[in-house]
């Protein structure tokens, strides 16, 4: 009994360290294993499977009771309870640690929903000579004037500067965009792009201005949102009718036939289209133009080809005298 009780105590300790070389072994091997980026960033608390098992835990005790008394092993409950009283520990020092990382913010202008503006409108009959192919499409691209200068880059000691607003429609429609005041905002002109330059709060409109006796459909967008019912613009949106001779301002986004959202100048990340959650087209301006069918247009190619081929000075010859 003596003899087997020795032999016990020797193989157990053996026993144990050859596990240890095993798992020692088997780690160098391994490849390392990426974090996984889905867990908490907060600390997990130590598994119960990555302390020695059971047996590993006895074989240690019994090693050591020749020197000294075996301490009993904690019961696996006590064991869970002091691990969990870590983990809350380890969590609170986390969290009041934690700084949240600065929010990245786009530099430059878009447009907010603006206060409530009474605007009416009512429907009206309007049939498109071609139904999805604007006759002309106008762009402004908008920003603070730093970045309207950091836009045009190197190109800016060649843009133009102006007041008078885009003609579209073959000259029939001017377009600008004006402040509260009715003023034109400042605008250049490079490489065929208009560019405006806006203030951070200040509000605005688009002023869209019939030269011809023929009506006409404006479809308008915002940060590529429809400014009639707010979702990503598109030819096919019906838009606002321009009477002959006449002058339209769109100030705002509709909310109801009596009301619009007021257009107005501010951050990117408060703007509406960001506040939608997509701001990947803020800070430019479209209206498309379509023309009515069965109206007479001013200024077709037939007519814009013989004004083009009017000559100034038709006689550079003498006629032969008449015949009698």
């Amino acid at each position: 009994m003596t003899r087997s009780a020795h032999v016990a105590r020797t193989v157990f300790p053996l026993l144990a360290l050859s596990l240890l070389g095993l798992t020692g072994c088997g780690n160098a091997h391994e490849p390392p294993v990426a974090p996984d980026t889905s867990l908490p960033s907060r600390p997990v608390a130590p598994d119960d499977e990555a302390s020695p098992s059971a047996p590993e835990a006895q074989a240690y005790s019994d090693s050591r009771s020749s020197a000294a008394p075996a301490t009993p092993a904690p019961a696996a409950g006590a064991r869970n309870k002091a691990a969990a009283r870590g983990s809350e520990a380890a969590g609170a020092a986390a969290d009041s640690a934690y700084q949240p990382a600065p929010e990245k913010t786009r530099p430059g202008l878009g447009t907010e929903w603006g206060e409530t503006r009474e605007s009416r409108v009512s429907s009206a009959p309007f049939e498109r000579e071609s139904w999805s192919t604007p006759v002309s499409v106008t762009s402004f691209f908008y920003n603070d004037e730093t970045g309207v200068r950091a836009m045009l880059g190197s190109e800016q000691v060649h843009s133009e500067r102006r007041a008078d607003g885009v003609l579209s429609g073959r000259g029939a429609i001017s377009i600008r965009l004006i402040d509260s005041s009715g003023a034109p905002l400042p605008s250049f002109a490079s490489r065929g792009r208009s560019y405006v330059v806006g203030d951070d709060g200040a509000r605005y409109a688009i002023r869209i201005e019939n030269q011809t006796g023929a009506r006409f459909e404006a479809v308008a967008s915002v940060d590529g949102l429809d400014v009639i019912d707010g979702q990503p613009g598109s030819y096919e949106k019906r838009g606002y009718l321009v009477g002959p001779w006449s002058t339209l301002e769109i100030d705002g986004f509709r909310q109801s036939s009596d009301a619009v959202a007021a257009f107005r100048f501010g951050r990117v990340r408060d703007s509406y289209a960001a506040k939608r959650g997509n701001d990947r087209h803020v800070g430019v301006i479209g209206v498309a133009v379509f023309q009515e069918r069965g109206s007479e247009w001013p200024w077709m190619g037939r007519e814009i080809e013989r004004r083009h081929g009017a000559d100034a000075f038709p006689g550079r010859f003498a006629p032969p005298p008449p015949r009698y």
